[in-house]
């Protein structure tokens, strides 16, 4: 391989593997927060209103 396929080589493996390095630390690092998640058996606001 000639030189600027190495060069080629190592830059797209770095970036990758930079990108992929950097997408598991946002996800590692987010904070969970549960009360974002919703269900389909939550009842809205307006359901209680009326009664």
């Amino acid at each position: 391989m000639t030189l600027g396929g190495w060069i080629i080589m190592i830059f797209s493996i770095s970036f990758v593997t930079i990108l992929f390095g950097f997408s598991l630390f946002l996800v590692l690092t987010h904070k969970k927060t549960i009360e974002h998640l919703h269900s389909t058996l939550d009842e809205t606001p307006d359901i209680n209103e009326n009664q």
